[in-house]
Formats: C-alpha cells, sequence, structure tokens
C-alpha cells in the first residue's frame, strides 16, 4: 500500500509540472523546420512503468508514452555504449563503420562520414550537445555541433562534467583504488574504482545528469530569446543508470526495499553458448563488490535499488526538460525522441551489466512524439521490430530532409502515420565473445587477467573447452569470434562465426522460442534442425532483406 500510495503522490506531482503538454497541434505550412529534442540514456533498459515494470517510478516518461508512440521491440546493434552509439549516429552498423569496442573512434576509421547531428547542421540547424550522447572522449565537437554548451552560464558553479562521488569516504576509495592500479598497471579502463552506488541527501545538480538539465533548459531558453530562424537539434544525454549508481538520496527514498524483487533466473541458457556470457567483469571492479562468486542477494537488492533510484532520477530530468518546452512555447514545433544505447542484465541469467547477445541486454526503450502525428499512434504501444540505426533516416523524414546514402536503417516515420503497418520481418546485432572481452569489448587486458580475474577467467575457458572441444582456439574465440543475433517476431538466433570468415559455418548455434520462453531460458537449436535451417536463410539476406516493404514515398508496395 505504501508503494501504491507513493506512486500516486509521484505521478500527480508530475503532471503538476507537465500537465496536458503533449498535446495534438494543428498542421500550420508556416511552421518552420521542427526542433529536435534527442534524450539519451546509458545503460538503461526498458524497466519503467509503461513497459510494464511493476515496481520502477517513472511518471514523466510513461506520460510521454501515452502522448507519443512507444516501440515494445526496438534494438540496439551491439550492446556496448560506444558502438551502439557510433552506430546510430552516423546511421551505419557496427562492422560498416568497424567499429565493434569502445576504443575505437568513428572517425578514425570514417573520417568523412555523415553524422545525425552534422546533417542537421549542413541544412541549417543549430546543433548542440549536453551531456552522454556519443562515447565519451569521442564527441565530433567540430563536425557535429555548431556549438558548446556554455556552463559557466549556469546560476553556480559546476565541479566537474564527469560522473563522481560526492561522499568523501566514497571519493577517497576511488583515488586510493585508482592510484594503486596506475602505478602497477598504468591507466587502464576500469581498473581501481570505488563503490558501485552511492545515497547522499544532495540536490538534483549535484551530479552530472541534473547539471546537464539545467544546461538543456538555460539552451532552450536562450535559443527562444534569440528569435534565431534556425532550429534546434538539441541532445541530452543521461548517465545515471551506468554504474556507478549515482542519485540523490530522494530518488532512493521513493521505493520500498519490500517491492523490489531479484531475478529469479540464476543460470544462463540450458545449452547456451558457452562464451554467450561474462562473469560480470564491469561489476565486479567496482570496490564493494566480490571478485568471484556469486552476489549475496543483500547487495544484489542494493544493486537493484540503486538501478532504480537512477531511472527514477533521470525520469525527473525528462520532466523538468518537457515542462521547460512548454513554457518557452517550444513544444508545439519540437519532435522528442527517447532512447537507450543498450540494455542491462540486473542479474538475469546469473549476469550483471550489459555486453551480450541476448534480449534482456539488447532490447531498448524507444519512444517518440511529433507535435502532428497521426491520433492512431498516439498512446500506442507498438510490436513493430526497429532499430536503433533506424532513428537517423526517421529523423529526416520528420524533419523533411534528404536522407544520406550511407544509411543503413529504414525510417519508421510511416509508423506513426499507421502504426498497424506491416512492418521488418527481423532486426539484426551482434557482440564479439563477452566470456573473453572486457565490457568494452576489447579483449581481457594483462591487469583484468592479474589483477581480479584470475580464477573467474580459468573457469571460463575451462568450460568453453568443454563444450567446444576440438573447435577451441584462443586466438579465434578472444579475437575474432563473433556472436550475429537476429531477432524476429517469434525467434531469437545467434551465429556464433568468425568474422574473419563469414562463410564458414557457424561454430555454435543457439535458437529461443519466444513465444514459449520469452527469458531465452533453453536453447533449442538442436531440436530445431529445418527451422534453423530456414531461419539461417532468412539471416543470410541480411538488414535488407529483411526491411518493411515500404516505398520511398512511405507507401505499400
Amino acid at each position: 500500500m505504501k508503494q501504491v500510495i507513493l506512486k500516486c503522490c509521484i505521478v500527480l506531482f508530475s503532471l503538476s509540472i507537465y500537465s496536458c503538454s503533449l498535446k495534438k497541434v494543428d498542421n500550420k505550412t508556416d511552421i518552420k523546420k521542427p526542433n529536435i529534442l534527442f534524450i539519451s540514456f546509458d545503460d538503461l533498459r526498458p524497466e519503467m512503468g509503461t513497459y510494464g515494470s511493476d515496481v520502477a517510478i517513472t511518471p514523466n516518461i510513461d506520460k510521454l508514452a501515452k502522448r507519443g508512440l512507444q516501440f515494445n521491440q526496438a534494438y540496439c546493434q551491439q550492446a556496448i555504449c560506444s558502438p551502439s552509439r557510433a552506430s546510430l549516429m552516423t546511421g551505419a552498423r557496427p562492422e560498416s563503420i568497424n567499429v565493434i569496442e569502445n576504443y575505437t573512434y568513428f572517425r578514425d576509421e570514417n573520417p568523412d562520414i555523415i553524422t545525425l547531428p552534422q546533417h542537421f547542421k549542413e541544412n541549417g540547424y543549430e546543433t548542440v550537445n549536453c551531456g552522454k550522447v556519443y562515447h565519451g572522449k569521442f564527441s565530433d565537437m567540430e563536425k557535429s555541433w555548431s556549438m558548446q554548451p556554455d556552463y559557466k552560464a549556469l546560476p553556480y558553479k559546476v565541479n566537474a562534467l564527469v560522473e563522481k562521488f560526492v561522499d568523501p569516504d566514497n571519493i577517497r576509495t576511488f583515488k586510493e583504488n585508482k592510484a594503486k592500479m596506475v602505478a602497477k598497471y598504468g591507466n587502464q579502463h576500469g581498473l581501481g574504482m570505488g563503490p558501485a552506488f552511492e545515497c547522499v541527501d544532495v540536490p538534483d545538480n549535484a551530479y552530472i545528469d541534473g547539471v546537464n538539465t539545467d544546461m538543456a533548459i538555460h539552451i532552450m531558453k536562450e535559443h527562444k530569446a534569440s528569435k534565431s530562424d534556425k532550429p534546434l537539434f538539441l541532445g541530452v544525454g543521461y548517465i545515471a543508470a551506468h554504474l556507478d549508481f549515482l542519485a540523490p538520496k530522494k530518488y532512493w527514498d521513493m521505493y520500498d526495499r519490500d517491492d523490489i524483487k531479484l531475478a529469479n533466473q540464476y543460470k544462463g541458457p540450458v545449452n547456451g553458448a558457452p562464451m554467450g556470457l561474462h562473469a560480470s567483469f564491469e561489476l565486479r571492479v567496482r570496490s564493494n563488490i566480490p571478485k568471484y562468486g556469486k552476489i549475496p542477494d543483500s547487495l544484489a537488492l542494493d544493486l537493484k535499488h540503486g538501478y532504480l533510484a537512477t531511472a527514477s532520477y533521470i525520469d525527473a530530468q525528462v520532466g523538468k526538460l518537457l515542462a521547460a518546452l512548454e513554457e518557452e512555447d517550444l513544444l508545439e514545433n519540437t519532435i522528442v525522441m527517447l532512447w537507450s544505447d543498450h540494455g542491462f542484465h540486473l542479474g538475469e541469467m546469473g549476469v550483471w551489466c550489459k555486453a551480450t547477445n541476448y534480449d534482456i541486454a539488447t532490447r531498448v526503450p524507444l519512444i517518440v512524439w511529433t507535435p502532428d502525428q497521426s491520433e492512431k499512434s498516439r498512446g500506442v504501444k507498438s510490436d513493430a521490430l526497429v532499430e536503433l540505426v533506424d532513428m537517423y533516416p526517421t529523423l529526416c523524414d520528420l524533419a523533411g530532409l534528404e536522407k544520406p546514402k550511407h544509411l543503413e536503417g529504414q525510417s519508421f516515420a510511416p509508423l506513426l502515420d499507421n502504426p498497424d503497418l506491416d512492418w521488418k520481418s527481423a532486426v539484426f546485432s551482434s557482440f564479439p565473445t563477452p566470456a573473453l572481452r572486457e565490457w568494452a569489448a576489447n579483449p581481457l587486458s594483462k591487469g583484468m587477467r592479474e589483477t581480479y580475474f584470475g580464477p573467474l577467467i580459468q573457469d571460463v575457458e575451462a568450460n568453453i573447452k568443454e563444450v567446444m572441444k576440438d573447435k577451441w582456439n584462443r586466438k579465434l574465440f578472444e579475437n575474432d569470434l563473433m556472436g550475429y543475433a537476429m531477432k524476429t517476431q517469434r525467434y531469437k538466433l545467434v551465429l556464433w562465426k568468425d568474422r574473419k570468415n563469414k562463410d564458414k559455418a557457424p561454430l555454435f548455434i543457439e535458437l529461443y522460442d519466444h513465444q514459449k520462453d520469452p527469458k531465452e531460458t533453453v536453447n533449442v537449436a538442436d531440436q530445431n534442425p529445418e527451422l534453423v535451417k530456414e531461419l539461417i536463410q532468412q539471416f543470410n539476406k541480411g538488414w535488407k532483406g529483411n526491411l518493411a516493404p515500404i516505398k520511398a514515398d512511405n507507401s505499400l508496395i
């Protein structure tokens, strides 16, 4: 009962800052090109009320979904930050741009590719980014963005534009651990971390997501006051759902811990790929997490509580953005697109974090609202299969821009007019050997092997060798083995192949029947050889062979 009352209070509060704001606006021929509010989340799976979570408190995102079009089957192209974001921002798939781990800058491999914000910039938009839209330092400032946010304009001092702890003890722990690791191994990513979560009674802008909300609202106001003829493309990227789980205490307090349920799927799929799951490396480098063995239930509850708190924290930021759009009279000519870069395991399959090919890691929230979309799509929850790589061509269509020739997605703008259209027959994602790579998708470093995970990695390798027998090859498995996943309306097929010799037969095949087994608990490939053969034929048609039957003018074929 406490939880129900609290949810009602939160919803009423959200309505007070956001009431009836997402209303239908009549088409006007004299309205200039629409503004774009491009809201991204880091590591946030569809853990929201509107997506069926029975515990997450996310009234603002839920409200947006009731006014826009929600995609229930949206998939990333790779469940890791940089490849996913580089793919959707360039409109090309990870292997096409040769970005399959976090350390390759897409511009180094594709110096002349036209990104999504660059295309809008070159077509008369003011483009600006607050927070994590691209991955980390690969922000493409020169080509994608026409201006930088001026954080000095905020009415308070911004201490850091990165994720950081507030609690002095946590700050000290992080600094000490980092110094020890740097002294021994150099500044390797992920080594020497602080605790996995923090709960401190501070205002929203004590953390970077609150700062970026304030900055984005300032940009909206400045843009409106300037009376610029240029429409605004505003990217706002939130990172709170990424480890470490940092959110003000008031968002932790929204939850009754008795209402938080832990995952009951303790192991990976029966007969699943031995290289398809990892040992939760990203979580285990945190100072308060055991390096070996099961995560205790009490700690797992803390972690899930922290994840939910971050979801509510960034939901509140979304509510502030949308309220500001209305207050500045920008809403009637602004397209809102809200998305996450990938999903996240919270103990499902015995795994924590992202970096797998399973639905829990590849399925993402995606919600679109436009002022003039068809009433037939408002408040609809579509089961159409869509991909993050589809967002680039979709925004081009919605803004009336020509689409660059290199794009490898399909605009789902027709679904905003008619959500009942037959759509893609399959979508695609991939991940290189999760078991033998760090969460950044790079092969395990010496520091990782020696410092934390020697025993874990020995167990993982022993399991792979036992299952794969004479197919085991360390060089191949660590460097070139790729899991290629295809999701249809009913099935998930994963083919484990040598990515440098794709014509060779798969080394291992996984098949999951989502109609009977939505949690992917049993690999049924061996029991269904004819179905596997049929699905491989569909897989071999590639993304082009599985597009929706729509003509260039968005009419049915």
